[in-house]
């Protein structure tokens, strides 16, 4: 983008200054050779004129009063009925020359070299010259201003876009100084705002939707099957075939709710723990290191999850904004394997969180130090929308947990798993 823009804006600055330059030096020299021509006939005309005074006279010729008038390295012919007269040098060839008539019949021919002429001419073209080449180095310079000035928040907002598309909530409050340009980060930040309530809205009815789906199928399936061994054989048989459907309820509603958290997660991959959380920290220590506390990063090697590079990024990087915010001495990142999951911890020293506030903590809108109640809500959709859940684990001290799936046989396909081929 920013060449582009570089390229367009000297595209025109270059064909305004050729545009320019042409004309001006053409209009230049021919200036030049006219006032050159000027002054020569304004002297060959008062050569004329005391000529014409001493004819008039009846005295003979003199060219002595007269050679005053001619420039060095001149000529002088003065033509008459009479004869001819001469003064000077001839100059060489393609002289600049002037021809007057005199009154009493004749002319006066005064010649000139071209030599001072075309050095004058050459020093106006190289001025020309020069100005053109300044104007197109100012164009230059300020094309690569405007292109820089333009081209970052171009990149800005397409980045911004691009995280939003990752599942990037979060607000930006970063802005240009270029309306157009703002009014798109104004509307990238609404949409953000309403996807994330959007995705927030979806897990809640999700989850209710199947919490009480649940709740309802085990109370259906436990009178079934308490229906199933009644002494009335035809009662039993509709009981269990009843019971039956329900399980086959219960399978399907596993695998809608299987398919719904799989497309919400369709950008995971298996990461490697350690790397990504890793480069996570470095991104957060320096404002930790800033505010006289130390960040640790605990991962066991070659650890792996399944997760979206850039959710898992932001949800972490809400934990560490928020332990900045409102922890206290060291914060520690850890992972580790459990029960089929992946737990990935981040834990400070602080005070923790209140308890009127632990089971509202994520909550949008809710927030005990002043922020707006946002980044958690936001970090859980995150976590959420791959599969995975966010939890505080702990409220005092703070301790959040990531709740990550471990990737599947399939996921890991194109990872090179290490091999003892030592024979035991």
């Amino acid at each position: 983008m920013r060449s582009r823009i570089l390229r367009a804006i000297l595209l025109a600055v270059a064909v305004t200054g050729f545009a320019l330059g042409l004309p001006l030096g053409y209009t230049a020299l021919r200036l030049v050779e006219d006032g050159a021509r000027t002054d020569l006939a304004a002297r060959a005309q008062r050569i004329a004129a005391s000529i014409d005074d001493q004819i008039a006279n009846g005295r003979e010729i003199d060219l002595g009063p007269v050679e005053v008038g001619v420039p060095e390295g001149g000529h002088l012919l003065v033509t008459t009925p009479a004869g001819r007269h001469e003064f000077g040098r001839t100059p060489g060839p393609d002289p600049l020359s002037v021809e007057v008539p005199i009154a009493q019949r004749g002319t006066v021919r005064l010649e000139l070299s071209s030599g001072p002429m075309h050095t004058a001419q050459y020093q106006v073209a190289a001025l020309v010259v020069l100005l053109v080449v300044l104007s197109v180095s100012t164009g230059t310079v300020v094309a690569t201003v405007t292109a820089r000035k333009l081209a970052q928040p171009l990149r800005h907002v397409a980045a911004r876009a691009a995280r939003l598309g990752a599942g990037d909530f979060r607000r930006d409050d970063r802005r240009h100084g270029v309306p157009e340009l703002d009014l798109v980060a104004e509307a990238l930040d609404r949409s953000a705002g309403a996807l994330a309530e959007l995705v927030q809205r979806e897990r809640e009815l999700v989850g209710d939707v199947s919490h009480q789906l649940r709740s309802r199928l085990t109370a259906l399936q436990l009178r079934l099957e308490a229906l199933s061994v009644h002494p009335d054989a035809d009662t039993a048989t509709e009981a269990r075939a009843a019971l039956e459907q329900a399980e086959r309820l219960a399978e399907v509603l596993n695998e809608m709710l299987a398919a719904a958290r799989a497309a919400r997660a369709v950008g995971a991959e298996p990461l490697d723990l350690g790397t990504e959380l890793t480069a996570i920290a470095e991104e957060w220590r320096e404002p930790l290191r800033q505010a006289g506390r130390a960040l640790r990063v605990r991962v066991p090697d070659g650890l792996l999850a399944r997760a979206t590079p850039a959710r898992l990024r932001e949800a972490i990087g809400v934990l560490l904004d928020n332990a900045l915010r409102h922890g206290e001495g060291q914060v520690v990142v850890s992972a580790r394997r459990d029960d089929g999951t992946v737990v990935v911890e981040v834990a400070d020293g602080g005070a923790g969180v209140p308890d009127e506030l632990a089971h509202h903590i994520f909550e949008r809108g809710v927030s005990g130090g002043g922020s707006t109640g946002v980044g958690l809500a936001l970090a859980r959709a995150l976590v959420d929308a791959d599969g995975g859940r966010l939890e505080l684990s702990t409220a005092r001290p703070a301790t959040f947990a990531l709740f990550l799936p471990v990737p599947k046989a399939a996921d890991v396909v194109g990872v090179t798993w290490r091999t003892d081929l030592t024979p035991r």
